[in-house]
């Protein structure tokens, strides 16, 4: 969600199944901001993966927002790092099959 040109939160996959559908709310009338995730967790483009995957850990979340000079430049995932993972690591199954 954008306020006064500023990223504040996001809805995620996990915010619409928890606070609406579990809660049996009606999605025809529930606004954005009820439901958005936040403050919105934010880390800098020149941090590692593993700065990334620390922070989520610690803040117990699955999205971060990548930014760069303070602006949002995109939104990194938790599947986003299991994609990385595999990517790397998959000469290495394919050597044990």
């Amino acid at each position: 969600m954008i306020e006064a040109g500023e990223m504040v939160g996001i809805v995620t996959e996990t915010d619409v199944v928890r606070k609406v559908i579990a809660a049996r709310l009606p999605a025809s009338s529930t606004r954005v901001g009820a439901m958005m995730s936040y403050p919105l967790i934010q880390i800098d483009i020149n941090h590692t993966v593993r700065d990334a995957s620390r922070l989520m850990a610690e803040e117990r979340i699955r999205h971060l927002a990548v930014t760069e000079n303070n602006k949002v430049m995109g939104l990194l995932s938790v599947r986003d790092l299991v994609k990385m993972v595999s990517v790397r690591d998959k000469p290495r199954f394919l050597r044990n099959s």
